[in-house]
């Protein structure tokens, strides 16, 4: 107990211990492995038709320049490395029509209307927004159909990334090795601000920006390398691969691929609401007993926790700490 002591002293004492040890305590205390899941069924609902969709429109808009059509298409999906490079070998079986386009809507509206939902309700959560000051049914919705623009926009602003990449080698061989770079670079800080855009679009809560852009940069570097491990994962672990295989593969390759995007996507968010609630520092020992000396962090965590869930503006939430109780026979607990 000594050495436990002696650490949770000394992460208390350092922010660099700290702060990450809060944030995972926090991601725990929110369930947000579970978040994630929903995130990731409603993300694998939509992303189907939606792709559907999005063929259609492109097919349609671009009938008059094929070239440019493949181009553009083959960009579009390789934002979704695991099945998109699938519906990219195959994309002479999807045409633009009014099916497929009626479908795709449908599709995609729901499970995208889902995904903004679920979206609402775990960053109300994590940000502890009371339920009482959570928008009701109906804006809730709108605001989930202004989040469905910016995922459009963000779209088309990585599908023309994409296709400026896919057109570097006009350039020349050592040019377009700067040309990729910069593209990367320009792919990374996109990515970012529309990270930062979602947060206080779906956040009913002011989030100050000088705590958001650090984490941002880096849920967006996290998610090309996630790109980059769905492409290793097609070309490597499914070339080859019978029928059968191959479909599971890559069913089940792309539900992990959505979950780990969902969990990248909540820890950053964890990460900025540690830091803009001050959530840290927390005691090393206060998910496993009840013999522990709350630290500030813990103290802010848990009133922030309970009058999350109030349900309304007239309803007042105190939170009172008594002394822990003493360790059980046998325990000398922590000294």
């Amino acid at each position: 107990m000594n050495v436990l002591a002696r650490l949770d002293r000394y992460q208390r004492r350092h922010r660099w211990a700290g702060m990450p040890l809060a944030v995972v305590y926090k991601f725990f205390d929110d369930q947000a492995a579970y978040l994630a899941a929903l995130l990731a069924y409603y993300g694998f609902v939509s992303l189907f038709p939606l792709l559907l969709f999005l063929v259609a429109i492109l097919s349609a808009a671009l009938h008059g320049n094929p070239q440019l059509q493949q181009s553009v298409l083959h960009s579009a999906l390789g934002e979704i490395p695991v099945i998109g490079d699938q519906l990219g070998h195959n994309i002479h079986s999807f045409h633009g029509n009014g099916a497929a386009l009626a479908v795709g809507v449908i599709g995609s509206l729901y499970g995208a209307l889902g995904v903004a939902q679920a979206v609402q309700h775990a960053l109300n959560k994590i940000f502890a927004v009371p339920r009482h000051a959570r928008p009701d049914p109906l804006r809730s919705r709108a605001r989930g159909l202004s989040f469905l623009v910016l995922l459009a926009v963000g779209l088309v602003l990585t599908t023309a990334l994409s296709t400026a990449e896919s057109a570097a080698d006009i350039f020349g061989t050592r040019l377009a090795v700067g040309v990729r770079v910069a593209i990367g670079v320009a792919g990374v800080v996109v990515n970012a601000a529309l990270l930062l855009l979602s947060y206080r679009l779906m956040t009913r809560r002011r989030l100050p920006l000088r705590v958001m852009y650090g984490p941002a940069l880096g849920a967006a570097s996290a998610w090309q390398a996630l790109q980059w491990g769905g492409s290793y994962y097609v070309g490597h672990v499914l070339r080859g691969a019978t029928a059968t295989y191959g479909m599971f593969g890559i069913v089940l390759g792309l539900l992990a691929w959505i979950y780990l995007a969902a969990v990248v996507y909540l820890a950053t968010a964890e990460i900025i609401a540690v830091r803009s609630l001050r959530l840290w520092p927390r005691s090393l020992l206060t998910p496993f007993t009840d013999h522990v000396h709350l630290a500030t962090g813990d103290l802010r965590a848990y009133r922030s926790y309970a009058a999350t869930e109030s349900f309304k503006g007239f309803e007042k939430v105190s939170v009172r700490f008594g002394e822990p109780p003493p360790p059980a026979v046998g325990d000398k607990g922590p000294p």
